[in-house]
């Protein structure tokens, strides 16, 4: 899974930036719905991450069946919070 690719998939561009609140609420919607069908660990683990990114990813006990994903996820959070914070 390519992040330009995702974004071109979902939003239409890889330039967040040039994207209506429209668009980008369009784009995000499509993605939460993939989120929901998908069965694919790593698949869904990417697809979360790019919708926490953006500030709409679903709570973790909703996102994630596994303690593991969901320790995974919070890794990630915590990660995003220190680079936050330099």
């Amino acid at each position: 899974m390519q992040f330009d690719d995702q974004l071109l998939r979902y939003f239409g561009t890889a330039d967040l930036g040039t994207l209506s609140p429209d668009g980008l609420a369009a784009g995000i919607e499509r993605m939460r719905v993939d989120l929901g069908m998908e069965t694919a660990r790593e698949r869904r683990f990417a697809l979360w991450a790019l919708l926490f990114m953006l500030g709409a990813a679903p709570d973790l006990d909703v996102a994630f069946e596994s303690e593991e994903d969901r320790n995974s996820a919070r890794d990630l959070m915590e990660m995003m919070e220190r680079t936050a914070g330099e």
